[in-house]
């Protein structure tokens, strides 16, 4: 499942006897490294599916990480985008894959050597990181677009709305929030008992361990997130990623959820 590069099993296991926060701070330098990070094929489909509902000019990333999700706001976004996390390690990871305008990670060997000349500008929308929690986000109703990968096991469901009504209030009127949503893998498959063995683990952890490591995959389910999301406020729509595959029934094996705020 790893890279060589990788986090060591040691590395994994104090990550997970961590806090959210530290454990991913802990993380950070090798996160692109692991499975965890959301795949390529996972973000262009987004990318894709949601160039068809704009033009943006403000996006703002949830719970961003490294980055992943602010690389497709950049492709989608005219002006502004916002990566917000809680991690001070992934968000050093993040400012490191997206300079500033005007800069660049230095390269090495001839690569390295810049012809003559005006220096090179970097393109797309202005990128501005702010390390807050998504429970209590600190912005005013100021973008077109949010979306989010990967992050909502890390909220239990008591916390879900709340998380939701955040982002409505970070949205101007007519403000849209998307994210993927898989389905679900049948009932007695491999996934399926791997998903429900993690959960368990993890709930036993909680129960042993102090401080908590707040990750399900089990949690987020399509009903209630719809009933949340509905709660704080959306129309809710669901799209089709067909660039993922079907299911053997012809359901896609993954949706997108619009989310707007009207």
């Amino acid at each position: 499942m790893f890279t060589e590069q990788g986090p060591t099993v040691r590395e994994l296991a104090v990550q997970a006897l961590s806090s959210i926060e530290h454990g991913y701070d802990l993380l950070a330098p090798k996160f692109d490294l692991t499975p965890y990070r959301t795949p390529d094929r996972v973000l262009d489909a987004v990318t894709d599916e949601v160039r068809r509902l704009g033009p943006f000019s403000t996006g703002l990333d949830v719970c961003c990480g490294t980055g992943a999700g602010v690389g497709v706001l950049r492709q989608l976004c005219r002006e502004r985008v916002v990566g917000v996390d809680f991690s001070a390690g992934m968000l050093a990871e993040a400012r490191a894959a997206f300079p500033p305008e005007g800069e660049r990670p230095a390269a090495e060997g001839p690569a390295a050597e810049e012809p003559a000349g005006e220096a090179p500008v970097a393109e797309g929308p202005a990128v501005d990181w702010v390390r807050a929690d998504a429970r209590s986000l600190p912005f005013a109703p100021a973008f077109d677009l949010a979306l989010s990968f990967g992050a909502f096991g890390h909220f239990l469901p008591a916390e879900r709305f709340g998380l939701f009504a955040e982002v409505y209030g970070s949205l101007r009127p007519g403000g849209q929030f998307v994210f993927p949503i898989g389905a679900p893998p049948p009932v007695g498959s491999r996934a399926y008992w791997s998903l429900l063995g993690f959960d368990a683990a993890m709930r036993v952890r909680n129960a042993l361990w102090r401080p908590r490591f707040v990750m399900y995959y089990r949690t987020f389910r399509l009903g209630d997130v719809l009933e949340d999301l509905t709660r704080a406020g959306f129309v809710v729509r669901l799209m089709p990623l067909t660039e993922l595959g079907r299911r053997p029934d012809g359901s896609p094996r993954a949706r997108l959820v619009v989310a707007t705020r009207e």
